[in-house]
């Protein structure tokens, strides 16, 4: 049964989770077999929402919202939610990684440039000895045809996966799966975006003190300026005025799409 706590923020329903509970959630489905996807969302996933109600729905539909960054963790805990904790998405790789090494879980990861998957699927493996990857895929970036959509489908259902990895970016990964769930045998979907490259060393991570004191966001438009400079120089301080608006209660946000 899919966790349905969730804080209001921006209308997107953030789950209020920990890595513990996130995990032991996702375990039940893959035990059950119950087929749900999982956004691992930040600000920049609930500001996206904000211009674009499909995705806003597709959010509020998923099985779990984890919170990516701590500005979704405070505004959890300042309503209630004291035991609510961030669930970055690189760290939710590791802890179902380790965990799948004894339940004997098979992982599929779909996404990243050409080598990538495999890549991480190494490096995971050397890191989590007997941790069984049931196949790799790196889409290409364009569209696929309908025709290439069944192949991957396919390809996923016949590797008898628990858990697919999907490392599209946000917001093509959460269209992607909300597109996807039902029609893909693994009963768990989970977009972690920039993971896959953290995890296979192209991108830098930011130390662990700057992750958990809301300040990653600084370290990632350092490395990536020329990418990143728009979203979070826009989106960033556009969020706190609506947080602000909303925690007044001068705006009102419903958790439509559920």
């Amino acid at each position: 049964m899919a966790d349905r706590s969730r804080v209001n923020v921006l209308g997107v329903g953030i789950s209020a989770a920990t890595m513990d509970s996130a995990c032991r959630t996702i375990e039940t489905w893959i035990a059950e077999r119950e087929p749900h996807y999982v956004c691992v969302t930040g600000v920049h996933g609930v500001m996206a929402s904000q211009a674009d109600s499909e995705l806003r729905g597709i959010h509020n539909r998923a099985g779990l919202v984890t919170p990516d960054g701590m500005p979704l963790v405070w505004i959890g805990r300042l309503q209630g939610h004291r035991q609510m904790d961030r669930v970055y998405g690189p760290d939710l790789m590791l802890a179902l990684c380790e965990r799948s090494v004894p339940r004997g879980y098979r992982n599929y990861f779909y996404g990243g440039a050409a080598s990538v998957p495999e890549q991480l699927a190494e490096g995971l493996q050397s890191r989590f000895p007997g941790l069984q990857v049931s196949g790799t895929s790196s889409p290409p970036f364009r569209p696929l045809t309908p025709d290439e959509d069944a192949d991957v489908v396919t390809k996923i259902n016949a590797a008898q996966s628990d858990i697919v990895w999907v490392g599209l970016g946000t917001p093509k990964q959460e269209r992607w799966m909300a597109a996807h769930v039902g029609r893909i045998d693994a009963p768990v979907l989970l977009g972690v975006g920039a993971a896959f490259d953290f995890h296979t060393g192209r991108l830098p991570q930011a130390p662990n003190w700057m992750r958990r004191s809301g300040l990653e966001w600084c370290f990632r438009l350092l490395t990536e300026p020329k990418r990143l400079w728009r979203r979070y120089l826009s989106n960033n301080p556009r969020f706190v005025a609506m947080v602000l608006l909303q925690g007044l209660g001068l705006r009102h946000y419903s958790l439509d799409g559920e």
